[in-house]
Formats: C-alpha cells, sequence, structure tokens
C-alpha cells in the first residue's frame, strides 16, 4: 500500500510538497553548504513562497535537521534491504556502494562531518541523533561479525574500521574525480570501494 493510502487529497498534496522541499533543500545543501543555504533559495527551487515553506518547517535549522533524517532513514531502508548478502562484508560494500551513487547523484550532502555549526545543531535534534545511533549500531555489528569471520583485519579495533569507513562516504576524492577526470560513474565507484577494502593492492 502506498504511504499516502491512508491520507485525504489534500494531506498527500501537503506530503509531496513536503518532499519535494527536502528533495530541493538537499540539492541547495550540496550546491551552497549550510552556511550560504538560504530559505528563499529552497522556496525558489521548489516554486513556493517563502510563507509556504515556513509551513512545512519553521526554521533553516528544522529543515536541514529533517532533510538529514531522511538521508539516515534512507541509509537504514537500504541496509534492510541487503538481507539476501550473505556475508557482513558484503553488505558493508554493497552500502558503501549505495552512499556513493547517491551522493555522486547530488544526494548526500555530508554536512555533519564539515561543519562544526551543523554537527553541533544536529546533535540537539534527538530524532536525528536517534537515527544516527540506530545505524551505527547496525553498521558496527557488521564490522565485527566481519572481523569474526576474517574478512575484516580482526588486529585492528572495530572503531578504526568503522570510522574509516564513514570516511570514504565523504572522501574528497569523489568530488575531484566526478569533476575532473574522465570516469563514468560506474568506474568511480568501482574504484573507490577498491580503495577502501583493498587500498592500493591487487584483487
Amino acid at each position: 500500500m502506498s504511504i499516502f493510502g491512508k491520507l485525504s487529497f489534500k494531506d498527500q498534496a501537503f506530503k509531496l510538497r513536503e518532499n519535494a522541499i527536502l528533495d530541493a533543500a538537499t540539492s541547495v545543501l550540496g550546491s551552497k553548504g549550510y552556511d550560504l543555504m538560504t530559505m528563499d533559495d529552497v522556496a525558489g527551487a521548489v516554486g513556493i513562497s517563502k510563507p509556504s515553506l515556513y509551513k512545512h518547517f519553521k526554521s533553516k535549522e528544522e529543515l536541514i535537521g529533517e532533510t538529514m533524517i531522511r538521508l539516515i532513514d534512507g541509509a537504514i531502508d537500504q541496509l534492510a534491504q541487503l538481507e539476501g548478502i550473505p556475508s557482513p562484508r558484503g553488505k558493508l560494500e554493497a552500502m558503501l556502494e549505495w552512499a556513493l551513487r547517491v551522493r555522486l547523484e547530488g544526494g548526500l550532502p555530508f554536512l555533519p562531518s564539515t561543519s562544526t555549526p551543523v554537527r553541533d545543531m544536529l546533535m540537539r535534534n534527538v530524532k536525528y541523533v536517534m537515527r544516527v545511533l540506530k545505524l551505527n549500531g547496525q553498521l558496527e555489528k557488521l564490522v565485527k561479525e566481519a572481523q569474526k569471520s576474517g574478512e575484516l583485519d580482526a588486529a585492528l579495533p572495530s572503531d578504526v574500521i568503522l570510522y574509516s569507513y564513514y570516511a570514504r562516504t565523504c572522501d574528497p576524492a569523489v568530488d575531484y574525480l566526478q569533476k575532473f577526470s574522465k570516469m563514468s560513474t560506474e568506474d568511480i565507484v568501482k574504484y573507490m570501494l577498491h580503495v577502501a577494502f583493498n587500498g592500493f593492492t591487487r584483487d
């Protein structure tokens, strides 16, 4: 059943516009960053007035919070779809591949990794923190399972692997390759996955 199945037509239209606003906020954040982004930018990208935008989100901080919550929820949903992959390392590789593809399509602005004010603001957002803790717990479990099975180096502290894994999702090399190399998206993803899991050695 559609997520809109039990909503009135008016509520469905409101929800669709809200999703369009979050899409626009994601795009503007990716191109301008948090400090330069304005509510006018987002309203203009959606094609609505600023008063209409404020009917959905009362402040820039609330809008950013909901944008980032949606991104984390997308990652949690994606991870849930990987049950068919038998190995924990395979799941980690598939999740990183998904994150890289979303990022290359402009859908993953990694604000907490690049802006202290944004990070502090998000840490005050209980909904966001709860989502992050859930995703972190699931990925940490996969890392430890991969170490136990010998797929990842058991001699390394699991935190070193986990946070290095997170760093790959916001590696500036992805942006440089997209802007300055002649590589296709497929090749960028393939080579970034290789470097993340195999370093600079041959398979």
